[in-house]
């Protein structure tokens, strides 16, 4: 990764706006394309996939976004101090809401939104474990799953954490490097397992938490935070009680302008009420984006890391 201060400022074409970045969240998304997990970013590029910022410009034929809205979106590049955005995918943020917040938490928040609300649609009284309890999209999971009324089983990686996970609100936390996390869901359970199983880390736990469900249960791996899952066979599912299994991805549950709006929509409205909550862990200047890197693979931050690019951001 290499910072460069002399790219030119892009112009917004048909369609499209110009935004002056206030601040970008760091997300594993960025390390899969650095890595080339994911090959969807063209090389030489700019990494990023969520901001938040004020609209400088505007495109022929956009009316319903205007100069000087503040907006957040995802869209690629964004690890820079102004982008282009389909008008489309901006969406307002809330004048009482800080900009680097509105950056900070929308992948991760919107990400919970659908995990807990859609892909596996929790009913009061589900009982259902989230890996990395403590983590920035994690910890989000837990208070949305509580919001929804089910019973919680968090894993972490550390006391601090465990606490972190606690204040979320977990009803039961695992700290998964001195315990099995498998035999403890099971032990916790009276041996009947769990009805959904959220997996962002992949490699290192796919298998255990499959193992950890219930009949009929469901298995949402959503991330590779220790590498990609190896090939499945589908009659593991069957072996373990008719489980099911899904890949989602944030795009596909927000590919309506309808659907975007409505979870942003209740992100917002949530954070506004306390009721979740973006802990941005460390904020750092754009230029030291390799840093933040570093900070996420190392596993040790229990949060958001976020990329102040402007004044805006920084006061927000």
């Amino acid at each position: 990764m290499k910072y460069e201060d002399d790219v030119p400022v892009p112009k917004p074409k048909k369609g499209e706006i110009l935004v002056s970045l206030a601040a970008t969240g760091i997300n594993f998304i960025d390390v899969y394309h650095r890595t080339g997990l994911y090959t969807d970013l063209a090389l030489p590029g700019i990494l990023g996939r969520e901001g938040a910022g004020i609209v400088s410009e505007v495109g022929e034929g956009v009316d319903d976004v205007k100069v000087g809205e503040r907006v957040c979106f995802f869209a690629p590049g964004t690890y820079a101090e102004h982008v282009t955005v389909p008008a489309s995918a901006a969406i307002p943020v809330p004048q009482k809401l800080p900009l680097v917040d509105a950056a900070a938490g929308l992948l991760q928040g919107l990400t919970a939104h659908y995990l807990t609300n859609s892909t596996f649609k929790i009913q009061k009284g589900d009982k259902v474990l989230v890996h990395a309890g403590a983590g920035g999209t994690g910890g989000l999971v837990v208070e949305m799953a509580k919001i929804r009324g089910a019973e919680v089983f968090a894993t972490v990686s550390s006391d601090d954490k465990a606490a972190i996970a606690k204040q979320l609100g977990a009803d039961h936390i695992i700290n998964y490097t001195n315990t099995d996390f498998q035999k403890e869901i099971m032990k916790l359970t009276d041996g009947k397992g769990v009805n959904c199983v959220y997996d962002g880390v992949g490699k290192a736990t796919w298998e255990r938490s499959l193992k950890s469900l219930a009949p009929l249960g469901m298995l949402v791996l959503f991330g590779n935070a220790s590498g990609k899952v190896p090939d499945i066979d589908p009659l593991l599912l069957s072996k373990h009680g008719s489980l099911f299994l899904t890949r989602p991805t944030l795009k596909d549950y927000t590919a309506s302008r309808d659907a975007l709006l409505n979870r942003s929509k209740d992100l917002f409205q949530w954070m506004a009420d306390d009721k979740v909550h973006v802990r941005i862990a460390k904020k750092l200047p754009l230029s030291e984006a390799a840093e933040a890197h570093k900070l996420l693979t190392g596993r040790d931050v229990a949060g958001k890391i976020v990329l102040e690019i402007t004044q805006e951001g920084k006061e927000d």
